[in-house]
């Protein structure tokens, strides 16, 4: 791991994340991600030089969104210098996809619910 993906899954590892479940090197489909979230199909990748440059990146980002992942992607400076942004991101993020949906409103009652028995 970069120094940059230490201090991420430092803070991601173990429900450090507001309980929140990550995993690391984690194989999807033909790709291996650097941190996904499976509950909230959140993937976060920690680029550094080490990366296929924009074009890989690009192919890689259209299959895991076709899918249902998202993606964040992160420069490993990013990452070192303004770790507090980064997990707003992520956390943010993870709002966004684990809210639930506006309830329907209840049914009203039918005729003569709620209502006394009549004698």
């Amino acid at each position: 791991m970069t120094e940059a993906e230490r201090r991420l899954w430092y803070h991601l590892r173990a429900h450090r994340f507001g309980g929140h479940k990550f995993r690391r090197q984690v194989p999807v489909g033909p790709y291996i991600v650097d941190f996904l979230h499976h509950g909230a199909g959140l993937v976060v990748e920690a680029d550094g030089g080490q990366h296929n440059g924009p074009a890989g990146d690009g192919e890689r980002d259209a299959w895991l969104q076709r899918h249902g992942y998202r993606v964040l992607r992160f420069w490993n400076h990013e990452i070192l210098q303004n770790t507090q942004v980064v997990l707003e991101v992520i956390w943010n993020a993870l709002g966004a996809r684990l809210s639930p949906e506006p309830s329907p409103p209840a049914p009203l009652p039918q005729a003569g619910e709620g209502s006394k028995a009549r004698l």
